[in-house]
């Protein structure tokens, strides 16, 4: 029986790891350049250990696809019910909220490469063992939930681990334009992930899929311990004595009591919430241009591409000092392009306004992170850099509430019509109640 799941599975596990050694060779023999070089986005790539950490970052995104989608398709095929779908959601918000905590945590407390390893493996071999029950003709809803929550959890908490190493392997000047390339880069994986989903469900089958998937963790996995960086974070003996739980506070009192920080995630989520659009595109593709599944298809592309030209595009800012203003200036074009979408009359506008709407997003989250990076010392940084990620899932889960409750009261076009005004009433008042956002320049700290 192995031997016959082997034998259907194995050309979509050795196609990931054949592309991830390629791209480790291809770096392997260089070194971190001592010269200021250029502030190009390519010129991060420059940095071997950047590039190594960049590969684990695609493979995890185009992984995370390819697990989210096979799931999904796999209990919509078997039970035939919508609802039992909708649940995925439910199982990841309530694991991700804690994990996100603890994997901050641990991300400043242990040696972040072993994290990184220690997580991806999990995922890896929960995701083959979801395969394996597929093709054995095992799998039930019930294990396909608990494979959803083991990932899910053992997902975000290398999220921290691997953002927190970052800083360490790039300099300063060059923050963001790898933050601009990382948002760009999960961007793509969002568009080329479904579509890897999509060639391997139609050629292998679903359990080729989750195959593929951990084949790709399993990569993510292994590349860490290629990297030349110290994994433990610098400082970390001054609170080295106390317990997970004390680091955890300790944490969550640093971003509290940080200038920035709080209205930086206070913005992102009051903005969020009131306009977050993309798990209902299916509805706004309806109410606004009375179209089906190709519409929505159409919407999402748009807005995967324009968040790759917003994130090359916030590259022309990295010499502007004032990064505080520029989330607030990119929060108010957002806003903007919403109310666009929202009086949209013809679908060719509403892509170009969805489009817009990525690539402001994405200036705004490229310019967050960096800013996070900046002004939290590397012993802080995981927890700093969970919180940022917690602030964002939970308002995307409660936006997703908010949008689609709105749009059954309302209709989709007020719906959007009503977030664009509060996601600029946010972004006005944020700007004027949190004075510091406004007078941060990026080479104070």
């Amino acid at each position: 029986m192995l031997a016959a799941v082997w034998h259907k599975a194995r050309p979509w596990v050795a196609m990931p790891v054949g592309l991830a050694v390629v791209i480790m060779c291809a770096v392997a023999d260089d070194t971190n350049p001592t010269s200021e070089g250029s502030r190009s986005a390519i010129s991060v790539f420059r940095y071997r250990d950047y590039s190594l950490l960049w590969v684990v970052m695609m493979a995890g995104s185009i992984g995370s696809w390819l697990r989210i989608l096979g799931t999904a398709q796999w209990l919509l095929d078997h039970t035939g019910s919508a609802w039992q779908v909708g649940a995925i959601g439910f199982v990841q918000l309530i694991v991700q909220f804690p994990s996100l905590l603890w994997g901050g945590t641990l991300a400043d407390r242990i040696d972040r490469k072993k994290l990184l390893q220690l997580s991806n493996t999990v995922t890896a071999l929960a995701l083959m063992a979801l395969g394996g029950l597929f093709y054995m003709g095992e799998l039930t809803p019930l294990w396909v939930y608990a494979g959803v929550a083991l990932t899910a959890m053992s997902a975000v908490v290398a999220s921290p681990a691997r953002s927190a190493l970052v800083p360490v392997v790039v300099p300063r000047r060059l923050l963001l334009p790898a933050a601009s390339i990382e948002t760009a880069s999960q961007n793509i994986a969002a568009i080329v992930g479904p579509l890897v989903f999509a060639a391997i469900a139609a050629t292998a089958g679903l359990g080729a899929v989750l195959a593929a998937a951990g084949s790709l963790f399993l990569c993510a996995a292994l590349v860490p311990g290629l990297l030349r960086v110290a994994g433990r974070a610098d400082g970390q003996t001054e609170d080295g004595h106390e317990s997970t739980w004390q680091q955890t506070k300790n944490g969550l009192s640093y971003v509290a009591r940080h200038k920035i920080l709080p209205g930086l995630f206070l913005l992102d989520i009051g903005i969020t919430v009131v306009s977050f659009y993309r798990d209902i595109l299916p509805v706004l593709a309806l109410g606004l241009f009375a179209g089906g599944a190709a519409v929505s298809g159409y919407l999402g592309a748009a807005n995967s591409m324009g968040a790759v030209v917003g994130s090359f595009a916030a590259l022309l800012f990295v010499g502007y000092r004032a990064k505080g203003m520029l989330v607030l200036y990119a929060s108010l074009a957002y806003a903007l392009f919403l109310f666009g979408f929202g009086a949209a009359t013809t679908l060719w506008f509403g892509l170009a306004m969805i489009a817009l709407l990525g690539a402001a997003d994405a200036v705004t989250v490229a310019v967050r992170h960096t800013t996070v990076v900046l002004t939290t010392p590397d012993h802080m940084r995981g927890r700093a850099l969970s919180l940022m990620y917690l602030a964002a899932n939970s308002a995307n889960n409660l936006g997703t509430i908010w949008v689609g409750f709105w749009a059954g009261v309302l209709g989709a076009a007020n719906s959007m019509l009503l977030g664009a005004l509060l996601a600029a009433a946010a972004t006005a008042a944020i700007g004027y109640f949190w004075k510091p956002i406004r007078v941060f320049r990026s080479d104070d700290q």
